[in-house]
């Protein structure tokens, strides 16, 4: 009879509208048959999502160029201009300059290799609890490279 009480928009729920877009995009991943044999799909996308809302500072649904690099920041690898452009086209293919919260999945689920995937990982691998040593780091990052 009575309609579903809406959730009160409090501060801490400020992203709460956003948080929901990002779940119907990651249900609409975990129904894409070309993932399905992806390992812990689920709890991957979970991740995936706080990633991105982590890395959307400006909460519009797309990281753009700055976001992007205040993360790099953040996560200890640093990146020029040019770098930066190259890891979003990377993402992107070329055709936007923002990446969307699919396009971000799709790498990170991808085959394709990327700098955003693998600095993603390592930072994964970096916040485990007791990271395991794993033989001589390497000399130089892929980054790096020409």
């Amino acid at each position: 009879e009575m309609a579903a009480p809406r959730r009160p928009i409090g501060g801490g729920l400020r992203r709460a509208p956003q948080d929901g877009r990002l779940e119907e995009i990651n249900k609409e991943f975990l129904c894409d048959p070309k993932f399905s044999d992806e390992e812990d799909l689920e709890e991957k996308l979970a991740v995936f999502k706080e990633k991105y809302m982590e890395f959307d500072l400006n909460n519009q649904g797309e990281i753009d160029l700055m976001s992007v690099k205040r993360m790099m920041e953040k996560m200890g690898a640093p990146k020029t201009h040019l770098e930066l452009k190259k890891m979003i086209s990377e993402v992107t293919g070329g055709v936007s300059e923002t990446i969307s919260y699919q396009d971000f999945v799709n790498v990170m689920l991808g085959k394709r290799s990327a700098v955003l995937k693998l600095v993603m990982m390592f930072e994964g691998k970096a916040n485990e609890s007791n990271p395991k040593p794993s033989g001589p780091p390497p000399e130089r990052d892929i980054a790096s490279l020409p």
